[in-house]
């Protein structure tokens, strides 16, 4: 089960996931459990929505795991994996190392790491505690919806995101004249790096753009983002004879461009504001 899709910060409902296993297993005499894949959302729904049911609370979860590096609000490179009990993690991920002196059993990646991203972790945790990760996540939120609503007025854009979380998808609503992916390109001159991707096999036509709202991503900031797009969509509408012929969406043939888009920006010295 995954709490806060990377596509659009979508929560699966996990309860329904636990009842729809646990039926199955009484019915066939399984015992299938569960992993909950909470890499975005494992940092957000103990703070904003603690009833929510998803975690070791439901007797089929066994395992977890949490990215410290996203909404865990450390540097890139941390991430937590949680089983219920020690008996719940296989043996067969557990290696044992002794060149250090005395027998160490591991089941992290074996390779030299700092610690510097675990002390940062804990860190977080006893400077803001839980009141502190809350009013975070929070704020977030309320930033979040406040872009929801501005991409809503224009009128070029509808939302695809469910608002679980401090996360913005949208897709362009006409794409004859430009698409998602030229917008992409156009804001990233400005100083944007602004996501967009094609949606999962089932949606492959669908092409989206995500915003991650952190806790620096601030409403003048949401309007500045919003502005950038509109100079964006202008410029292409102006020059939508030169490029309606090669992007209009018909199918995933805009993904390689998607991919191998504007190498002059990026080799550019220009500061850039991530909200990927």
């Amino acid at each position: 089960a995954v709490l806060g899709s990377t596509f659009n910060g979508e929560f699966e409902d996990v309860k329904a996931i636990h009842d729809m296993v646990e039926d199955v297993n009484a019915e066939h005499g399984w015992n299938v459990v569960i992993h909950v894949d909470a890499a975005s959302g494992g940092f957000i729904a103990p703070f904003l929505t603690p009833e929510l049911l998803w975690d070791f609370r439901l007797p089929l979860v066994k395992s977890i795991n949490a990215s410290g590096h996203k909404f865990g609000l450390v540097y890139a490179g941390i991430g937590w994996a949680m089983w219920r009990e020690e008996s719940d993690l296989p043996d067969d991920l557990v290696f044992h190392v002794n060149y250090l002196g005395g027998d160490q059993a591991s089941f992290t990646l074996n390779f030299s790491k700092g610690a510097g991203n675990v002390i940062a972790q804990y860190y977080n945790f006893m400077r803001l505690g839980r009141e502190g990760y809350r009013n975070l996540m929070q704020c977030g939120m309320h930033t979040a919806e406040y872009l929801r609503q501005r991409l809503r007025d224009t009128g070029l854009f509808d939302i695809v995101d469910k608002a679980h979380m401090p996360l913005v998808a949208f897709s362009l609503k006409n794409t004859d004249k430009f698409t998602c992916f030229d917008i992409q390109d156009k804001v990233r001159s400005r100083g944007w790096i602004l996501p967009a991707y094609t949606c999962p096999k089932g949606a492959e036509k669908l092409v989206i753009m995500r915003v991650v709202v952190k806790q620096n991503f601030s409403q003048p900031m949401a309007d500045m983002l919003v502005e950038d797009i509109l100079r964006a969509t202008a410029a292409l509408e102006a020059h939508a004879e030169l490029v309606q012929g090669k992007t209009k969406v018909e199918n995933v043939k805009e993904f390689p461009h998607a991919i191998g888009h504007s190498a002059h920006h990026r080799k550019a010295s220009r500061k850039t504001h991530g909200v990927c």
